[in-house]
């Protein structure tokens, strides 16, 4: 994870776009992520031709929950968190979404990330709607048994809401495996009896998935590959770099490497590296097992965050958190492709520079679909309590990020529009289609 530029400094001259038809509660409170997600829907429904009373409803959070966790730290004090659940859409099936633990978190960060989560899970066909969650806490600063307490603790407030049938997390920013297994367990006990499908990601040994730690990575790579197979490429052609070292960018720099591609950068919220020719992976990897950062890792030379999103790459891989590319850097990214890992990194002016560029972008509802696929898969073994090998997950997850983007690349040919608008407008489709064919109640 690294540090974004505030994205108030990002003149987007689209927000006017927006047609003020939706709810006060469905615009953001400040520039960010759901001003970038909410210009995003405004100009699929546009294009789509759907109506205010549509665009209403896809533009607002169906359930929102806000919630105060109190932590009895170690030392005997209190401390006061606050944490958040958002619903966006639940008409094609239950919320799915994760768990980001990070001192930025607030409302309109998740109610962007659980809109996004909506046209991720229509676009790759998942019978799931979009959902999100966080807690406005850095885990860095805390013990293993305060972090679990306040899992626990927010888990137990925000029970009502979440459910195998109702609503699944998963891991995101500052969560992992041990965290949804503690949601699990604490919601299993509320229960009276073990309920391993009310998250994903969680361990294999509590009903985890194979596969699923690394899926995220591996449909970013699959993503990466079939784009470049349209300009005659293949990942043994190309240098890239790759901006966030976290859980996402370090398994997908390892898959690059591993398929022939020349990882040349690399960064964490620490530092970043460069070194022309490649970077000797297996041995960065052990490097940040041992210290915990890219930083230090002997031949290769330091470069900044900012430097490496404009460095003269092949493929750019923005995979820590939102807002990296902006209106103030993409005229100088160099990277004729981009293929975003993490959540909302293009802002929506950066959007417009890099296209008008002529810059392909692989956007993020797409290009990181592989997290919520397996957890998909997870979501299912643990329904059917029979579990699939890793090899068969492996194709089950290239076989659909192969067919989504297939359908994503078809649909900008045919309408002449970029990959995060075809994306977008398969997407918001999909959902307005199901909201019309279930009708309104009462």
């Amino acid at each position: 994870m690294t540090t974004t530029e505030d994205s108030r400094t990002d003149t987007t001259p689209t927000v006017d776009a927006v047609p003020e038809i939706a709810p006060d509660a469905a615009h953001p409170s400040h520039p960010g992520p759901l001003e970038t997600a909410q210009v995003q829907l405004a100009h699929a429904v546009q294009r789509l031709g759907l109506d205010t009373g549509m665009h209403a409803m896809l533009a607002t959070p169906r359930r929102e929950m806000n919630v105060a966790i109190p932590l009895r730290r170690d030392d005997g004090s209190t401390e006061l968190f606050h944490g958040y659940r958002v619903q966006h859409n639940i008409t094609r099936g239950p919320g799915k979404g994760g768990l980001r633990y990070s001192p930025s978190v607030d409302i309109d960060e998740v109610r962007a990330l659980a809109m996004w989560m909506t046209w991720k899970c229509a676009i790759v066909e998942l019978p799931y709607g979009g959902a999100k969650g966080g807690v406005s806490i850095d885990p860095r600063h805390y013990s293993t048994g305060e972090l679990e307490r306040v899992t626990r603790r927010y888990t137990s407030e925000i029970m009502p809401m979440i459910g195998p049938e109702r609503d699944i997390m998963a891991p995101d920013v500052g969560t992992d495996d041990r965290t949804m297994a503690w949601i699990m367990d604490t919601y299993s006990v509320n229960k009276g009896y073990t309920i391993p499908a009310v998250v994903t990601g969680k361990p294999i040994d509590v009903g985890g998935s194979l596969g699923r730690a690394t899926a995220t990575s591996r449909g970013v790579v699959h993503s990466a590959r079939a784009a470049l197979r349209e300009t005659g490429q293949d990942l043994d052609d190309v240098s890239v770099a790759v901006q966030g070292f976290g859980k996402v960018g370090s398994h997908a720099a390892e898959f690059f490497a591993e398929a022939g591609a020349r990882v040349e950068a690399v960064s964490d919220q620490y530092g970043g590296l460069h070194r022309s020719g490649g970077l000797d992976l297996p041995r960065l990897l052990d490097h940040v097992r041992r210290t915990g950062s890219v930083v230090d890792f002997p031949d290769a030379d330091p470069i900044h965050n900012d430097a490496l999103l404009t460095l003269d790459v092949d493929v750019l891989v923005p995979a820590a958190v939102e807002g990296v590319l902006t209106a103030e850097n993409a005229e100088h990214v160099q990277a004729p492709l981009v293929v975003e890992g993490a959540n909302g990194p293009t802002t929506a002016g950066a959007d417009a520079i890099l296209t008008r560029r002529g810059i392909t972008v692989v956007p993020d509802i797409l290009a990181n679909a592989g997290g919520v696929v397996v957890s998909y898969f997870e979501w299912v073994q643990a329904q059917q309590a029979y579990w699939w090998t890793e090899a068969e997950i492996e194709q089950r997850l290239e076989q659909r990020m192969l067919s989504s983007y297939g359908a994503v690349a078809e649909m900008a040919r045919r309408e002449g529009v970029t990959l995060r608008d075809a994306a977008m407008l398969i997407g918001v489709k999909r959902v307005a289609t199901a909201h019309r064919t279930r009708g309104l109640y009462p």
